[in-house]
């Protein structure tokens, strides 16, 4: 019997998934465009510069916070959100690196 090629973590694998799902989105995108263009903004000023409903943006940002992409610090009555930087680099570097390489997976 033939040892197998591939070999997937099942748990890496569903960390991976769930942050391309998080940042895949166009409306969370966005989101994150305006979070990053301020640094650290409230919750209000995100729903209300795009225009979007408190409930559709908490939404959006639980995602992203449950992948790690955002974290979320409350300050008094108003919760702040920033961006994690480490985690959006090592997603940008495994889609580099994923595009560089010589092979696409399964061809041999």
């Amino acid at each position: 019997m033939n040892e197998a090629k591939i070999r997937f973590s099942s748990e890496k694998l569903y960390v991976s998934t769930e942050l391309m799902r998080a940042i895949a989105h166009p409306l969370r995108l966005k989101i994150l465009e305006y979070i990053d263009q301020n640094d650290r903004i409230k919750v209000n000023s995100i729903y209300g510069h795009l225009q979007i409903e408190q409930s559709l943006t908490s939404q959006h940002l639980k995602i992203l916070k449950t992948a790690g992409v955002v974290s979320a610090m409350k300050e008094g009555k108003f919760m702040f959100y920033s961006i994690n930087y480490p985690i959006i680099d090592r997603v940008n570097n495994a889609m580099i690196n994923f595009l560089k390489a010589e092979k696409p997976i399964g061809k041999a």
